[in-house]
């Protein structure tokens, strides 16, 4: 491969690694040049689920060293730092800049009663307005109920605390010295007002946060450049590039999935699920059930996220001690829908999009002597798929028309069963493409590195190659449409009146 400059070094910081890579400006890999060192979660009985800054910080370090030292003379190609990072994260730290606290995660659930509380002393208008005003729901995964929280438990720590960060907020201070937040990272904290792209005030209000505590905003063209001292010396490659305010995973993994504007919606299934779509306009009212996030100051991120995904399909398997995964997909290849016979609610581990009910509980309906754990496994990979069709359907008004646009599939849980691929059609009555490209996230970044350097004209330019299209069948999308009401029946028997 004839590599092309300037390059680009990529930081994906994510739940369970974090990855350096080197990229050439058609957003190609530079062979050799890939390091990663595991991230460790640290998980509670009651909860918790925490990140020590020190140790992804020295993960942080590692990688950059590893990569630079393999690229030998091309690192001094290298014409910018490019950063993602899991959202939502935060932490805070002292007026030295010292860790006061742990990292929280969004995966932390320890605030749940918080939201709820919240939830019940807001009510139902003023609940309407925060999600139109930042785009996000009242819920665990976002600032205001982590902040909730932490003013019940450790009030000690809101004393002592000067600035509450994210990771990639921390990286800046620690090689720059500077604090800075892009509105993407800063937009799945639930506390950007997406109109103004400034912080919601009238959530400060609510949480008695002082803004000069949180970093001051900036888009993702407004670089930092110079690193401080022994940084600059330990990469001097690096020391005068602009490295670029870290955005947010999931709109990393869109923009290098090909899915950077509403022609391509991103369907991704790993352990959890998502479907999102690239906007260049800021909706005047977000879609109930949704939420809408920032790229950069012009683009937003539109759609909902799910707690059930892989997991599901690893959880029936090995409980239902089924055979090979070979044996599973030829089974299911050769089976009907078994849409009209079982409904499952696959909330294992609560919901999310598009009813956002923390506490909602798995359900199995329709059982009978005759029913095998084959049809149980294939009734479950059908109701998840119900789930993002009723994503779907919230986000199709503000796609192209049907024939104009295109759902890519992307991450192992669905990529590794074709059968699951072929529900998934089905279900959403729309081909379904497959993504080739296996790293979407750290190209998406790469991506918008180029594209603000002006080295491309704009991130659809280099769209990834897809592969096998799945085409619905007509006649099961039918079946489909009639069992995805009959599991909104159930939902709004079980799961509506349970939270009530």
């Amino acid at each position: 491969m004839d590599i092309e400059i300037p390059l680009i070094l990529t930081l994906d910081i994510g739940t369970s690694s974090t990855r350096a890579m080197l990229y050439d400006s058609r957003a190609r890999v530079v062979e050799g040049c890939l390091a990663q060192r595991p991230n460790q979660l640290h998980t509670t009985p009651d909860g918790g689920a925490e990140y020590e800054i020190g140790k992804l910080f020295e993960g942080i370090v590692g990688v950059i060293d590893e990569v630079v030292h393999s690229a030998g003379p091309l690192a001094n190609q290298i014409g910018a730092v490019a950063v993602d990072t899991l959202v939502t994260n935060i932490m805070g730290l002292d007026a030295t800049g010292q860790a006061v606290t742990p990292v929280f995660t969004y995966a932390d659930t320890r605030n749940a009663p918080d939201a709820q509380r919240l939830r019940e002393e807001l009510g139902d208008q003023e609940l309407a307005q925060i999600h139109n005003r930042t785009g996000c729901l009242v819920h665990s995964a976002y600032l205001p109920a982590r902040f909730r929280w932490l003013a019940r438990s450790r009030p000690e720590w809101l004393n002592v605390v000067a600035h509450w960060v994210s990771i990639g907020e921390y990286l800046c201070w620690q090689l720059f010295g500077q604090w800075r937040v892009s509105y993407s990272v800063a937009s799945w904290t639930g506390l950007l007002n997406r109109h103004e792209l400034a912080w919601d005030q009238t959530w400060l209000s609510h949480l008695s946060i002082d803004e000069t505590k949180l970093s001051p905003l900036a888009d993702v063209d407004q670089p930092l450049v110079g690193l401080q001292g022994k940084w600059a010396n330990r990469w001097p490659a690096l020391k005068d590039v602009p490295w670029f305010p870290a955005i947010g995973d999931g709109v990393a993994a869109n923009l290098g999935s090909g899915c950077g504007d509403s022609s391509r919606v991103a369907l991704t299934i790993g352990t959890s699920g998502a479907m999102r779509v690239v906007l260049s306009q800021n909706l005047a009212v977000v879609p109930e059930g949704l939420w809408l996030y920032h790229v950069d100051k012009r683009r937003s991120l539109l759609g909902g996220a799910t707690t059930e995904g892989g997991n599901l399909f690893a959880w029936l398997r090995e409980t239902l001690r089924l055979p090979s995964p070979e044996e599973i997909e030829k089974t299911l290849a050769d089976m009907a829908p078994i849409a009209e016979d079982i409904t499952i609610l696959p909330f294992l581990a609560g919901e999310r999009a598009p009813g956002w009910h923390d506490e909602a509980k798995a359900s199995l309906i329709g059982l009978t002597l005759s029913t095998r754990p084959i049809d149980i496994l294939r009734a479950g990979l059908e109701s998840v798929a119900y789930r993002f069709a009723l994503i779907y359907r919230l986000i199709a008004p503000h796609l192209p028309l049907e024939s104009t646009h295109e759902i890519i599939a992307s991450g192992g849980g669905l990529l590794s069963s074709p059968a699951w691929l072929q529900i998934m059609a089905d279900v959403l009555g729309q081909p379904v493409f497959t993504l080739v490209e296996k790293e979407a996230t750290s190209r998406g970044i790469a991506l918008l590195a180029l594209e603000t350097l002006g080295v491309i004209e704009d991130i659809m330019t280099l769209a990834p190659a897809t592969d096998k299209i799945y085409q619905p069948n007509s006649s099961h999308h039918a079946q489909y449409q009639n069992a995805i009401a009959k599991q909104v029946d159930f939902y709004k028997r079980l799961v509506d009146v349970d939270s009530e």
